[in-house]
């Protein structure tokens, strides 16, 4: 079956399925193969991780750290990992040859973000993809652009990508963390409501767009780890 027909008929199916059922039904879908967790560790992150540890502590998570993420999120990724049980959490670095032949100095960021994006997070990320029939996200449509629109599967390049969140509000997350008592990224109490790498991350006012924090200044507005409909996705469309 066509990824994309594959997609939109899971949608069509989750169209008014909880998230853990979406999430459930991923992660034992024999059409889409075997399937990981994708987890920034960031804001919202730990929404989508607790609902996993309740399902399959032992599935995978690939966690790509760019060597220029928060001191904060390296220390929450690993207290979050400890608390949930989660049994294969898989940290995701980028090559060695490919960063003293293309960043040496790690100053990349500062000239080509793109660039820096590709070298840090989406090659690395490829690579640990590679198996893997399908990946779960914490996206959702409130983070705007494009992803307003996010369906709860999508064609992905040559995987499909789950989104159970996708319909999910800013209350509904806070309600879920709150229920169950799950920690916060520090940061969040500090005014990041999106958290990426440090030297392209800035705090956000009450009133922006909550990835406003993102890049800014710049047209970008994705890393580049998503695609739709084949085409990677770096900037707003």
């Amino acid at each position: 079956m066509p990824l994309k027909e594959l997609a939109e008929r899971r949608t069509l199916l989750h169209r008014k399925s909880d998230a853990q059922t979406v999430l459930a039904h991923a992660l034992d879908d024999q059409v889409i193969g075997p399937v990981a967790m994708v987890s920034s560790f960031g804001a919202d992150s730990v929404v989508l991780l607790h609902m996993l540890s309740e399902i399959d502590k032992s599935a995978p998570v690939l966690f790509v750290d760019t060597e220029f993420l928060f001191p904060a999120t390296l220390t929450y990724q690993r207290d979050v990992a400890e608390q949930l049980g989660l049994s294969d959490v898989r940290v995701i670095k980028p090559s060695r040859a490919a960063l003293l032949e293309r960043d040496v100095d790690g100053i990349l960021h500062h000239f080509d973000p793109d660039a820096c994006c590709a070298l840090r997070k989406t090659e690395p990320l490829e690579q640990a993809l590679e198996g893997f029939g399908g990946w779960i996200t914490g996206r959702k449509r409130i983070h705007g652009g494009a992803r307003q629109t996010l369906p709860l599967f999508e064609k992905n390049a040559r995987r499909i990508k789950v989104n159970p969140l996708a319909n999910w509000t800013q209350p509904m997350v806070a309600d879920y963390i709150t229920k169950h008592d799950l920690p916060r990224h520090p940061m969040v109490a500090q005014g990041f409501p999106s958290i990426g790498c440090q030297p392209c991350t800035t705090a956000a006012k009450a009133n922006e767009d909550p990835r406003a924090g993102r890049w800014r200044g710049q047209a970008k507005t994705e890393c580049g780890i998503h695609f739709i409909d084949g085409v990677m996705q770096r900037r707003a469309s």
